[in-house]
């Protein structure tokens, strides 16, 4: 079960986002993550984000929102998964 604690160390695809960088504001719900950036599926198509730079607000299934910066989530999927890091609200 995803919670804000395992967030960072979790799988990211299917999840409503609004994501914000320099100036703009995307929200939608994530389709494919690489390494560096986030494909996410908005009423005007995909648009692919880069992960350094911005701030990701990700919408979990029991109401809860939680905000990441975007340097937490640098790295590929499955190697975000086995890091260590430490939670702080």
């Amino acid at each position: 079960m995803i919670t804000p604690y395992n967030l960072l160390r979790h799988e990211l695809i299917g999840l409503k986002v609004c994501a914000k960088t320099k100036g703009a504001e995307v929200q939608g719900q994530v389709e494919a993550e690489s390494a560096k950036t986030l494909k996410v599926k908005t009423e005007k198509g995909m648009k692919t984000l880069v992960k350094q730079g911005a701030t990701f607000a990700f919408a979990l299934p029991e109401n809860a929102v939680v905000e990441v910066d975007g340097r937490l989530l640098v790295g590929r999927p499955a190697d975000r998964i086995k890091k260590k890091q430490r939670i702080r609200f």
